[in-house]
């Protein structure tokens, strides 16, 4: 453990030069690592796609939970957000000498947050775009940073990108369901959205309970024709209350069963 003002980065750094890695962000609190195990699948899935190999501190769900639980404990921070930072090791310009990895991980207090969202809208100046990446988090983040900086220009609590097709992909920095009918909708990663572990969840979830969960390429105008909307990242699961001018039904009883994990 390092004080963030004793911490040096040793260069050259691809991650700096080439974005050649990916970063995890980690809810810790109770005494435990929120879905560690599909936080650890993700980054396996990652470290494979960018022919890494994980750090042995990371490599399994047990291992991943000890590493940041000493973290948290370090910084007495009994629920902590974490962010998990791994880049290549040094060496060669866009061929790679090596597949080990260097990381990084650091913490901040963590304060739940399930409030409804009110003042939503579709993103006018950024799209999704699908890759053999795009399911995990890094190499296109400034997608995610330009789409912040219109929510905030726009004065809005959440923003929806889709595709250049313009089907429905994801919100700024969570994944986005709709009930139509009693069925679950959210796009599939082919509209470039993250493979969000709290995603995988809510599926699980929604299929535990008997609800019938859809996957695909949907319309902007599939989404405000639904009955009720809500996002979900690690942080939390969190109702939609309007989209533009439409506004939707409470889901407060499912959402409840919805946000265990």
């Amino acid at each position: 453990m390092q004080d963030s003002e004793a911490f040096g980065l040793k260069l050259p750094n691809r991650g700096l030069a080439f974005g050649d890695g990916f970063f995890e962000t980690l809810i810790f609190t109770e005494n435990r690592l929120r879905l560690a195990a599909d936080h650890c699948q993700r980054m396996q899935q990652a470290a494979a796609a960018l022919y890494l190999k994980l750090p042995e501190p990371l490599a399994t769900p047990e291992a991943l939970e000890s590493t940041l639980a000493e973290l948290a404990a370090a910084n007495n921070l009994p629920a902590a957000r974490l962010r998990l930072q791994l880049w290549r090791a040094s060496g060669g310009r866009y061929t790679p000498l090596t597949e080990s990895a260097e990381w990084l991980a650091t913490a901040e207090s963590f304060v739940a947050d399930d409030s409804p969202i009110s003042k939503v809208d579709f993103a006018l100046k950024t799209h999704s775009i699908y890759s053999p990446l795009s399911f995990c988090k890094g190499p296109q983040a400034w997608l995610y940073v330009r789409t912040a900086h219109e929510r905030q220009q726009r004065g809005l609590d959440e923003i929806i990108l889709c595709d250049a097709a313009g089907y429905v992909a994801e919100a700024g920095a969570a994944a986005i369901f709709w009930m139509k009918e009693e069925v679950l909708f959210t796009p599939s990663l082919a509209s470039g959205c993250v493979a969000g572990v709290r995603r995988a969840q809510v599926l699980r979830a929604a299929q535990a309970q008997g609800i019938a969960c859809r996957e695909g390429l949907y319309s902007a105008q599939d989404l405000l024709a639904a009955d009720a909307a809500f996002t979900a990242n690690v942080a939390a699961v969190r109702e939609v209350q309007q989209i533009g001018n439409v506004v939707y039904k409470r889901l407060s009883n499912c959402l409840s069963d919805l946000r265990a994990c």
